[in-house]
């Protein structure tokens, strides 16, 4: 009997209690628009200038993972291809609580590496130059607007969705602009 009031105490704690959290650490499934088209990703936000009231506003570190592996016959050859993309950069986000939800947009600047490599090359006729593997690394600069939703004052599922544009570096390989949605659980400490 003991051990449940103590439960139901603590339970109600953590239900009633005022949002304090200063860190938060995610992980997402993210969709995006260029291949390879689905991925994982983390992120870690710290939270400043508490003082203003009704805005939340935090810097944001985020990285993104994503990997994709294409069998391809094109002119009677056939091949393995396999794209890796992985990203990281910062932003800061600000957002309003309404009630269990917050509304937040964001700015922030990263960069973004892509990898092809192509192998396992089948039925390869005479005089054929096999195209060498690609690399390249940009940086971008993002736009971000999402909702968390505060079920329980550490846990807080979310759903953005993320503009990035390569724009400043120019890229050969991958495309120059990309949208992603992004869905996530965060962790409030």
């Amino acid at each position: 009997m003991y051990i449940r009031v103590c439960l139901f105490i603590v339970l109600i704690v953590f239900i009633s209690a005022p949002v304090f959290a200063q860190l938060e650490i995610g992980a997402s499934y993210e969709l995006r628009d260029e291949d390879p088209q689905s991925g994982f990703g983390v992120r870690v936000e710290k939270g400043f200038l508490k003082q203003v009231p009704l805005v939340n506003i935090g810097m944001r570190a985020h990285f993104s993972f994503f990997s994709e592996n294409n069998d391809i016959s094109e002119d009677g050859i056939s091949y393995s291809e396999n794209l890796t993309n992985y990203d990281f950069g910062v932003a800061l986000t600000a957002g309003v609580s309404v009630g269990l939800i917050e509304p937040y947009i964001g700015l922030g600047l990263g960069s973004t590496t892509l990898e092809v490599k192509k192998k396992d090359f089948v039925s390869i006729p005479q005089g054929f130059e096999q195209e060498p593997d690609a690399n390249e690394s940009n940086i971008y600069f993002n736009g971000i607007i999402g909702s968390k939703v505060t079920i329980i004052p550490i846990l807080k599922p979310f759903v953005e969705y993320r503009y990035s544009n390569a724009s400043l570096s120019e890229p050969e390989v991958a495309e120059l602009t990309t949208g992603r949605i992004v869905f996530g659980v965060s962790l409030s400490f």
